[in-house]
């Protein structure tokens, strides 16, 4: 069962680790990017970035990665008592939490209030001004829980 945990704990630490470089090249530099750029342009971009992403091997990263920190989690709290459950709990409930779930009740609502804007007018520059600073907010958010997460997993892993 240890080597299964190791193997299981590395896949969560480097999976995490991954995700939380994407949502870093966002919150560094892909949002600043599309700020600089008009309203129109920036909204088409962001619309042609979100379609994109669902369909890219992203989301075979993302999700699988949210699946085993559940399972780690549930292991954590099933072996509470040994050296890595708290590490391991830490890390499966930053990443499912604070990455996944924030994902879901945050940036994809805004994601799909972009997308019904054409690009164009004052109510398109209000909302993509908003949307550029809510965002990047929860983006933050995200990328600091992944990189917490993938930190808690190697942690986990040093006590094993």
């Amino acid at each position: 069962m240890t080597v299964f945990l190791a193997i299981a704990l590395v896949a969560a630490a480097v999976g995490s680790g991954l995700i939380a470089g994407v949502f870093f090249a966002f919150s560094t530099f892909v949002m600043a990017a599309l700020e600089r750029l008009p309203t129109e342009q920036g909204i088409a971009a962001m619309n042609s970035i979100n379609v994109t992403i669902v369909r890219s091997p992203f989301m075979m990263l993302f999700v699988p990665t949210a699946i085993l920190c559940v399972v780690i989690a549930v292991f954590a709290l099933l072996n509470w008592r040994t050296p890595p459950a708290m590490w391991m709990l830490a890390g499966g409930a930053l990443y499912v939490v604070a990455s996944f779930i924030s994902t879901i009740a945050f940036n994809v609502p805004l994601n799909d209030a972009l997308a019904k804007v054409s690009g164009s007018g004052p109510d398109a520059t209000a909302l993509w001004a908003t949307y550029l600073k809510d965002w990047t907010w929860w983006n933050h958010v995200r990328t600091v829980a992944c990189l917490l997460a993938s930190a808690s997993f190697v942690r986990a892993m040093m006590v094993l």
